[in-house]
């Protein structure tokens, strides 16, 4: 299968394209500049693109797939991504994934999943499961931007142009090259500094990856035109720093924990239903173990 993954050097985007590369699929990764050196493991094509949207449109030709992991924002900051320029931020994550879509479909693409997000939910009461089926109701910009885009893909929809939504939660992992979602989170623990608790429901990006490739190819009767949860494991900074205690024998106090039952956990059983099995615990040992080895390297 021949995808094209918008967003290709992103955090999320770099989990995708070695994913696929990995199981045999070819990549077009979409990027902004095809003069900067890529980060993968393998070569990749590549093709110009851009969210504004009078910038030419990107080639796919030839693809079977899209995968649309591209978001415009503030660096470092999704909720608040827009900064000073809230129209700009809807217009390129609206109008830019729409153009997006459409050339898609236009292309003769015979799949399309969109990254989109928990925010979509909104603020629900203390607890409650985030399913599927309710009904979004977000309340920030970003979670506003991502359900209309929502919207606009699944209007798409078609026997020969099947839509999937990928409903993320907060992603984390090692990369090559880039810094870890709670490296500085652990370099401060490790010098001695405050630390309080924050807790969330987290993926690993070899796991939100996995997820992507099933939804480009099971059965288009159980993927099309739907949304599906992606979320593992329910943590905090607590227990981050308590694996990264064990792993490089820190002695400074954790953070006193919160009450992790007044946090919602998203159902992922639609996802789960077709064959999805993420890491979990293992996973989440596995990569502070391999953050807290980063860390001691570099002192």
């Amino acid at each position: 299968m021949r995808v094209l993954v918008s967003g290709a050097t992103g955090i999320v985007g770099r989990f995708v394209v070695e994913h696929l590369l990995a199981q045999g699929h070819e990549v077009v990764a979409g990027v902004r500049d095809v003069t900067t050196a890529l980060p993968f493991s393998q070569p990749v094509e590549t093709t110009l693109l851009s969210l504004d949207p009078t910038a030419p449109l990107p080639a796919f030709d030839g693809c079977d797939a899209f995968v649309h992991a591209a978001f415009q924002h503030v660096p470092g900051r999704y909720r608040g991504g827009e900064g000073d320029d809230p129209d700009g931020f809807r217009r390129a994550n609206v109008g830019g994934s729409l153009r997006l879509f459409e050339a898609a479909k236009q292309a003769d693409a015979r799949r399309c999943v969109f990254l989109s997000s928990r925010a979509v939910y909104g603020r629900q009461p203390a607890g409650v499961l985030l399913s599927e089926d309710m009904e979004p109701a977000p309340e920030s910009l970003y979670g506003i931007v991502k359900w209309d885009a929502e919207q606009a893909l699944a209007a798409l929809h078609s026997d020969n142009f099947v839509t999937a939504i990928l409903r993320s939660t907060g992603v984390y992992g090692l990369l090559p090259g880039l810094p870890h979602k709670w490296e500085m989170l652990a370099r401060d623990y490790i010098a001695g500094r405050p630390m309080e608790d924050r807790v969330g429901t987290e993926v690993h990006g070899d796991d939100l990856a996995a997820a992507v490739l099933l939804l480009l190819t099971a059965d288009a009767a159980l993927v099309g035109n739907r949304a599906f949860n992606a979320s593992d494991l329910l943590t905090s900074h607590h227990d981050v720093l308590s694996e990264l205690q064990q792993a490089t024998a820190c002695i400074h106090p954790l953070p006193e924990p919160l009450n992790k039952s007044l946090f919602s956990r998203m159902d992922t059983a639609r996802l789960r239903s077709l064959g999805w099995h993420p890491g979990r615990n293992a996973r989440f040992r596995a990569d502070i173990a391999a953050l807290a080895e980063r860390l001691m390297s570099d002192r």
